[in-house]
């Protein structure tokens, strides 16, 4: 399945399509989540600026950057060992240097200098703008670093390169950080503290990929939900600053109503919401704006109270059950998905029947399985012994994918006899006859090309499917055209 992974299938890459200049050759790969991706695409603006000019091939740049990964232990060997191809390269070609960046970076810091002889440069993800910089100290042949946490760093004031795009769909960053301390996540000490990005900066760069002709964004936070802005300038029939706060102040259900009513007919989606924080007024908003995907991406990790609470999760078994109520009250069509960690520190049996018997009442669209890996310096490290023999998390990881295997195949079934509108995003990897793209669910369907393009919206029958894929025929265009 496409969208069904475990930890085996992680690290994929995304290598910067060429560009114009005239500058030095600048190769980014990135790693791990969707905000990875998009801060490589702000590093890409960033060094643009300073006359690099981007390759595909590794044997030609003068500068290679990796954005990296903290999440799971897997992540980082995945780039140790790309970082062993690098030096391969260096030694054919020893001008190049190599930075390294994300999550990561700021993890190890200065250490990773010693570990990886060939890393010239660590840069965390709040000092991107130190680049140019960080650079010259490079080649003035001085190692560099700098993976100073900012509590203010939105990157609001710059214009992304977007990288390999296929003129469709982007990212757009509106929060940075985490206040959530998940005892399993390095999020908030790789990211630090979460802050907020204006708004009306995320409506103008939003306003710029329509001007362009994107069809779909995609608003991006560690945590989305806590998206919260005051601002608007003094109103004098205030009495004090918290009430001028309160009466000004955007928060996500606000955000999301600004951008779904500038551009109606732009598709709109989000990631990653936390349930602890996803309010009701977000579940309405969504609701009452069609062009509001009909898609929530919603953690919840374990089915088990005990372990949540271990966790360090704030929400219970039967407060994510009321929050998967309401989206379904509100919303019948809302697909869900799910993150999962499977062996986490003194999980029983027992634990882990409970969370089958939670896919079982959600009936999750799909998710991203994966074996509890311990990460240093998180609390769970430093308070609970990783005790659950790995034959037994493997065995449990098996359970839990292949019950998602069966939710996703009853949930693309639903669509049997249907038609739905389609994003056409590109061809599909098994045919170059047939269109690839997403429904607002973000269920991948597949269909013949006829006289449509990449960009087209298309209304689809499906006629088949699988547990990740939707079959059909375009049966015309869909009114978002």
């Amino acid at each position: 399945m496409e969208k069904i992974i475990d930890e085996k299938q992680q690290g994929n890459s995304l290598v910067m399509e060429p560009q114009s200049g005239n500058g030095k050759k600048l190769m980014i790969e990135s790693y791990g989540c969707q905000m990875n991706f998009s801060d490589s695409e702000i590093v890409a603006s960033i060094l643009a600026k300073e006359g690099f000019n981007t390759t595909q091939s590794l044997e030609e740049a003068d500068l290679v950057l990796i954005n990296t990964c903290s999440i799971r232990d897997k992540a980082e060997q995945t780039v140790r060992k790309r970082l062993e191809k690098y030096n391969a390269v260096k030694k054919i070609n020893p001008g190049m240097k190599v930075g390294v960046l994300g999550c990561m970076a700021e993890r190890l810091k200065a250490k990773f200098l010693e570990e990886e002889k060939i890393v010239d440069l660590v840069v965390g993800p709040d000092a991107y703008k130190d680049l140019p910089n960080l650079i010259n100290e490079v080649e003035e042949g001085r190692n560099a670093v700098n993976v100073i946490l900012s509590k203010d760093e939105t990157y609001g004031d710059i214009s992304p390169v977007r990288l390999q795009s296929n003129g469709v769909s982007a990212f757009v960053s509106i929060t940075r950080g985490c206040d959530n301390m998940c005892t399993f996540c390095v999020v908030p000490f790789t990211r630090g503290r979460e802050r907020s990005r204006d708004p009306q900066s995320i409506l103008e760069e939003v306003n710029d990929l329509a001007a362009k002709g994107f069809k779909e964004i995609t608003l991006l936070g560690q945590n989305v939900d806590s998206y919260l802005w005051y601002g608007g300038g003094l109103k004098k029939d205030f009495k004090n600053a918290s009430e001028i706060q309160k009466a000004t102040a955007t928060n996500f259900a606000g955000l999301l109503k600004l951008v779904a009513e500038a551009h109606p007919k732009m598709r709109i989606r989000f990631s990653t919401s936390n349930p602890q924080d996803m309010t009701l007024d977000v579940i309405e908003t969504m609701a009452k704006y069609p062009n509001i995907c009909r898609y929530i991406h919603l953690p919840v990790q374990s089915g088990s109270d005990r372990i949540l609470k271990e966790m360090n999760r704030l929400h219970t078994r039967q407060e994510y059950f009321e929050l998967i109520d309401n989206i379904r009250k509100l919303m019948p069509d809302c697909a869900i998905s799910q993150d999962m960690i499977t062996g986490f520190p003194t999980e029983t049996e027992e634990d882990h029947q409970d969370t089958l018997s939670l896919m079982e009442y959600v009936k999750y669209d799909f998710g991203f399985m994966f074996a509890y890996s311990e990460r240093p310096g998180t609390m769970a490290a430093r308070k609970l012994e990783d005790d659950v023999p790995e034959k037994v998390k493997k065995r449990r990881l098996t359970e839990i994918v292949n019950l998602q295997q069966e939710h996703s195949h009853y949930r693309t079934k639903q669509f049997l006899g249907k038609t739905v509108e389609v994003l056409i995003e590109k061809e599909s990897k098994k045919s170059n006859l047939h269109w690839s793209g997403r429904t607002t669910q973000n269920t991948v369907a597949v269909f013949p090309k006829e006289n449509y393009k990449v960009g087209d919206f298309v209304n689809v029958k499906i006629n088949d499917c699988t547990s990740a894929t939707l079959i059909g025929e375009a049966v015309g265009y869909s009114e978002n055209n």
